[in-house]
C-alpha cells in the first residue's frame, strides 16, 4: 500500500493556465457507464505533505505542486459514484453528447435576447430621460461586462463536461451546494411563470374580436383571471412543455431553427417602422433630459439591473457550456452577446419611437402593436413571432436551472424530465396573473433584484475555480461523500463559503427591502450598494472567500490510496 498522500485531479492539461485555458480546446473525453467513470484522460498526481504538523492549505495558489504522468488503466480510473449524488443527468457529458457548435450556442443567445423583456430595455432608460444612444450604450456596457463571468463560468462546463450543481460541489461542498442551485431554481420559477403569462397573453390579445368578447373572457374572482385568459395560459404552457420533454436535445434544435426565423420577424418588424414613419428621425431627436451629475446617477443603478437581466445565466451557463465541442466553440458562441443585446434593443427603441409618428401615441408593448396593425397574417406572424420569442427565451433562461437543481437535490427522485415538469407545475403555483396584476412593477423589482443577490455565488465559483484551484477539479471527489473528499469539507458544507455568501448578501438587503417598499427609508450608503448591488455583492463575497481559504490553514483531506495508483516521488 502506499504511504504518500494523493490528490488526483482528472484534466487534460499537465500545466493549465489561469487565463489562457479557457480558450483552449480540450473537452473532457471521458466516457461515464451507468455505474461507474471510466476515464480515458490523462490524470496528474499531486503530491501533499503527509505529516500531521504541517496542514496544507486549501488555497492553491500559495502551495506548491508536485505532478507526475500517468498512464491510465481501467483497474486506475474506474471508480464507484454515491448514488445520492449522480444520475444520468448529473454524470459528465460524453463526447458524443457535446453537439453544441459555436453557431449553435449563438444561436442559443439570438433566441434568450429575442423576448418581450429585452424589447423594454433601451425604451424604459429613454423614458428615465436618457438619450437614445446613452441607452442602448448602456445595455451594450452591461452585456460586455457580464459576458466575462459568462464565458470564464462556461470554462469547466467545457473542459470537465459538469452541470452548475456539480460544478457548485467544488466551492460550496457535496452538499451545500444545494443552496446556491436552490436560489437560482427559485428565481427561475417564478420567471417561467411569467414568462408562460406573457406568452399566453400574447395568444390571447391576438384572437379573433368575437372570441375575446364571448362569455368565457369574463373575469372569474376565484380563478383571478378568465377562463378563455387562463386557456390561453396552459395552451402555451402545454406547448413549451412538449419542447422541454425532450431534453437538451430538443433544446438544442429548438434554439438552433428558432434564430434565423426570429432574426427574419424582428428585421420585418423594424423595416415596417421605419418605412411607415418616414425614417428613424423621431428617435434620433430624443436627446438627453439629464444634467452631467443625473446621468450618472441613473447609469450606475441602470448598468447593474441590466447585468441582473442575465447574471441568473451567468451562473448556470455550464448547463450548456457541458454540451459544447469545445472551448473555442463556447467562447466565440458566447462573444455575440453584447452585439445581439444592443441590436434588439434599438428595435425596440426604434419601432417604439415610432409608433408615435405613425398612431399619435407611443405603444410600448410588442404585443398590442401587433394588434394594432392588424391584418390576419400580421396576426399569425404575430403569434408565431411572439410565441417563438417567449418559448426560446423561458425554456433556455427559466427551466434547465431548476430543473438540473432538482436532480441534484435528489437525484434517484428527479431526472431531467421530471424536474422540468415540476418547474413548469411551480410556475403555476406562483399565479403570475395575480402577481402581474397586482404590482407588476413590483414583481418585475423584486426578480431583478433578486438575480443581483446572486452576485456572491458567482464571485464565490470563480474565485474557487480560478485562484484557489487553478481549474483543477477532482471529478472523482465530486460524486464521493467520503469524508476524506476533497469536496467534503465540515459535513459536506464548506463554512468557507457559507460566511462569504451571507456577508456578501447582507448589506444589500436594506436597499432591497427599501426598494420593493418594505422599509421606508435606508442610509445613503445602503442606497449605493444596492444601486451597485451585483458589483458589490461580486466582488466582496468573492474576496473574502478568497482570504477565508487562505487562512484556514485546513488539510486538504484525499480518498484512501490504491496499490495500483503511481506516486509522485
Amino acid at each position: 500500500m502506499v504511504s504518500k498522500c494523493l490528490s488526483l485531479h482528472l484534466h487534460p492539461h499537465r500545466h493549465p493556465s489561469l487565463i489562457t485555458s479557457a480558450i483552449v480546446q480540450n473537452p473532457f473525453p471521458s466516457h461515464f457507464p451507468t455505474t461507474s467513470f471510466l476515464s480515458t484522460t490523462k490524470l496528474t498526481a499531486t503530491h501533499h505533505q503527509s505529516h500531521p504538523s504541517l496542514p496544507g492549505r486549501r488555497c492553491s495558489i500559495f502551495t506548491p505542486m508536485a505532478s507526475i504522468q500517468a498512464t491510465p488503466s481501467p483497474e486506475f480510473d474506474k471508480f464507484e459514484a454515491h448514488p445520492s449524488l449522480t444520475n444520468d443527468d448529473l454524470k459528465p457529458t460524453t463526447p458524443l453528447e457535446r453537439s453544441f457548435s459555436w453557431l449553435e450556442m449563438a444561436s442559443l443567445w439570438i433566441g434568450l435576447v429575442v423576448g418581450v423583456p429585452s424589447y423594454y430595455l433601451a425604451g424604459s432608460l429613454v423614458d428615465l430621460g436618457m438619450a437614445w444612444w446613452q441607452g442602448i450604450v448602456t445595455v451594450v456596457a452591461a452585456n460586455i461586462i457580464l459576458l466575462v463571468p459568462l464565458i470564464l463560468t462556461g470554462h469547466p462546463g467545457t473542459r470537465y463536461g459538469i452541470s452548475f450543481p456539480v460544478l457548485a460541489r467544488s466551492s460550496f461542498g457535496i452538499r451545500g451546494a444545494h443552496i446556491p442551485t436552490l436560489l437560482r431554481a427559485l428565481v427561475g420559477c417564478g420567471w417561467y411563470g411569467i414568462e408562460t403569462w406573457i406568452g399566453g397573453e400574447a395568444i390571447f390579445l391576438l384572437l379573433p374580436k368575437f372570441i375575446k368578447e364571448s362569455s368565457l373572457s369574463q373575469f372569474l374572482p376565484w380563478l383571478g383571471t378568465s377562463p378563455l385568459e387562463f386557456a390561453c395560459f396552459i395552451a402555451f404552457w402545454l406547448a413549451q412543455l412538449t419542447i422541454v420533454w425532450r431534453g437538451m436535445e430538443g433544446i438544442r434544435e429548438l434554439e438552433k431553427y428558432s434564430a434565423p426565423i426570429l432574426i427574419v420577424l424582428t428585421s420585418c418588424l423594424l423595416i415596417w417602422a421605419y418605412v411607415k414613419a418616414g425614417g428613424f428621425g423621431y428617435m434620433l431627436s430624443l436627446s438627453s433630459r439629464l444634467s452631467s451629475s443625473q446621468f450618472w446617477s441613473l447609469f450606475f443603478p441602470s448598468l447593474t439591473a441590466n447585468i441582473s437581466f442575465w447574471a441568473t445565466l451567468a451562473l448556470n451557463i455550464p448547463d450548456f457550456t457541458r454540451y459544447a465541442k469545445s472551448q473555442t466553440d463556447q467562447v466565440i458562441g458566447q462573444a455575440g452577446l453584447p452585439i445581439f443585446m444592443g441590436a434588439f434593443t434599438f428595435v425596440g427603441l426604434a419601432v417604439t419611437c415610432s409608433t408615435k409618428v405613425i398612431f399619435g401615441r407611443v405603444i410600448s408593448s410588442p404585443i398590442q402593436l401587433l394588434g394594432q396593425i392588424g391584418g390576419f397574417t400580421t396576426m399569425i406572424l404575430a403569434i408565431l413571432g411572439i410565441s417563438l420569442a417567449t418559448i426560446t427565451t423561458n425554456i433556455a433562461a427559466n427551466v434547465v436551472a431548476p430543473a438540473n437543481a432538482l436532480v441534484n437535490l435528489s437525484p434517484s427522485k428527479f431526472t431531467f424530465r421530471r424536474g422540468a415538469l415540476l418547474t413548469a407545475l411551480l410556475g403555476i403555483a406562483f399565479q403570475p396573473w395575480k402577481l402581474l396584476r397586482s404590482s407588476e412593477s413590483f414583481v418585475y423589482t423584486w426578480l431583478l433584484g433578486y438575480s443581483a443577490l446572486l452576485g456572491p455565488i458567482g464571485g464565490i465559483i470563480l474565485i474557487d475555480y480560478y485562484l484557489i484551484r487553478r481549474t483543477n477539479l477532482n471529478i472523482k471527489d465530486l460524486y464521493s461523500l467520503s469524508p476524506y473528499g476533497l469536496y467534503y469539507y465540515s459535513g459536506g458544507y464548506n463554512l468557507a463559503a457559507m460566511a462569504a455568501l451571507v456577508i456578501g448578501i447582507l448589506p444589500v438587503i436594506p436597499g432591497f427591502l427599501e426598494k420593493v417598499g418594505v422599509l421606508s427609508s435606508i442610509p445613503d450608503s445602503f442606497g449605493v450598494i444596492y444601486n451597485n448591488a451585483w458589483f458589490f455583492s461580486f466582488f466582496s463575497a468573492g474576496l473574502l472567500y478568497w482570504l477565508l481559504s487562505c487562512l484556514t490553514g485546513k488539510k486538504d483531506k484525499s480518498l484512501p490510496t490504491d496499490p495500483l495508483l503511481p506516486y509522485a516521488k
